[in-house]
Parts: C-alpha cells; sequence; structure tokens
C-alpha cells in the first residue's frame, strides 16, 4: 500500500475530480451488473456539483476523499440514518482495488460512526455485484435484508441492506 495514502474531507475543489471518478468506476464496474442506461440514469441523478456542495454543506452528510501520492483515487458519502450510520457511497478506482484501500476507507467510516455515537453501519448493495458483496462480508458486515426501490423512469434497485455492528 502506498505510503502517501490519506483520507481526509472531500474538498471543495475537487468535487469535480469526484465526480469524473464517479464515472469512470461506474462504467467500468457496473455493465453486467444493471444497463448502461441505469448506470448513465444514476449517475446523473446522484453527482452533480450542486448536490453533492448541499450535502457537504448540510452537516448531515460526509463526503471523504481517499488520496494517493496527490491523485484521488476513491470516495465515501455517508450520513446519519436513524440509529446507524448509511454508508451511501464507497468506491475505489479499478486499478487500484484489491490492495487494501477499500477496506482502509472502509474502516474511516466506521470509525466516523463510532465517534458519532452510532452502533452501526449499514449499506445497500446490488444482489448481482457480487464482488462488492464479497468485500462486504470480508470486512463483517452481514445481509440482513432485501430491498426493491423505484429509482424512476422505469429503473429500480434491487438490492441487499447489509450492516456490521460496531
Amino acid at each position: 500500500m502506498g505510503k502517501g495514502f490519506r483520507i481526509a474531507p472531500l474538498a471543495e475543489a475537487d468535487i469535480a475530480a469526484v465526480i469524473e471518478l464517479a464515472g469512470v468506476i461506474w462504467r467500468h464496474h457496473y455493465p453486467g451488473i444493471i444497463s448502461m442506461e441505469q448506470i448513465e440514469y444514476m449517475l446523473a441523478q446522484r453527482y452533480t456539483s450542486a448536490l453533492i456542495r448541499a450535502q457537504m454543506q448540510s452537516g448531515k452528510a460526509w463526503w471523504d476523499e481517499a488520496v494517493l501520492d496527490g491523485r484521488i483515487i476513491g470516495f465515501a458519502q455517508y450520513e446519519p440514518c436513524e440509529r446507524s450510520m448509511k454508508l451511501d457511497k464507497l468506491y475505489v478506482h479499478q486499478d487500484y482495488q484489491r490492495l487494501g484501500y477499500g477496506g482502509r476507507m472502509l474502516a474511516h467510516v466506521e470509525d466516523e460512526a463510532r465517534r458519532r455515537g452510532f452502533g452501526a453501519v449499514r449499506l445497500n448493495v446490488n444482489k448481482h455485484n457480487v464482488k462488492s458483496i464479497a468485500a462486504y462480508r470480508k470486512n463483517g458486515y452481514a445481509v440482513v435484508e432485501t430491498v426493491v426501490a423505484d429509482i424512476g423512469r422505469g429503473f429500480v434497485m434491487d438490492d441487499y441492506v447489509m450492516e456490521k455492528r460496531l
């Protein structure tokens, strides 16, 4: 693992880079799991400068960037949800996967959840996203329920809800 690795709050100046990174990661990872049409729809829906900036300024959602040797290689977004911390996004560029960076980001979110008084971290993951499900299981997460959510334009999210008690 690179010595120049750090996780820090997302800088406003880096929002555009995170949006670009999300597009690269999603277009590489999700084909075969969801359609390209759904990928593009969800990127447009969830990754806009205005939305990210509003979440960052709200104090009710946190964005972090994972930086290696000055380059953003991943990001996470998490927020309170009832008695748990909801991990809404955690992505690492495919060139840096399976090197421990995702695990370090996950541990960082868990530490933040503990620090803020939450007893668990919960997340949703597509039922067909076998690589991510395996990574979460490896880090102590278990499936606690299944959900199907209509997200508009005829698209649905068919997910497992996974949780780790802290």
